[in-house]
């Protein structure tokens, strides 16, 4: 039996959901990149680095090359990127609709602090 939709989307996103996965897609959004090159970036053990691109290339999301000696990943597809851009869209206009809600909080409070300390 085939999993609902919801369910497979839901294990999508959960596979995503790790800072250091993140981190590798942003950085193959402009090209293939090299093992060494995203260590010296994420600057994290080659070890758990090794962990995060095998769960991204199990997933399909990127793939991997080997030139010589060197080890390279890329996007598997350009939609990763396109949702990594949504997704700092979706955070912007968040972060906006929290900074609009700080400025009228505090607006709020300073003729109340003024009348206090009167």
């Amino acid at each position: 039996m085939q999993a609902p939709l919801y369910q497979v989307k839901a294990e999508f996103f959960r596979m995503l959901g790790h800072p250091v996965r993140i981190r590798v897609l942003e950085l193959l959004q402009h090209g293939p990149v090299s093992v060494r090159d995203l260590l010296a970036d994420i600057e994290i053990e080659p070890s758990s680095l090794s962990q995060q691109l095998a769960v991204l290339r199990r997933s399909g999301i990127v793939v991997s090359m080997r030139e010589g000696s060197t080890v390279r990943y890329a996007l598997a597809g350009g939609d990763v990127a396109e949702l990594l851009r949504a997704a700092r869209r979706i955070l912007t206009e968040l972060l906006a609709g929290q900074h609009e809600l700080l400025t009228e909080l505090q607006q709020a409070e300073a003729p109340a602090t003024l009348h206090t300390t009167s």
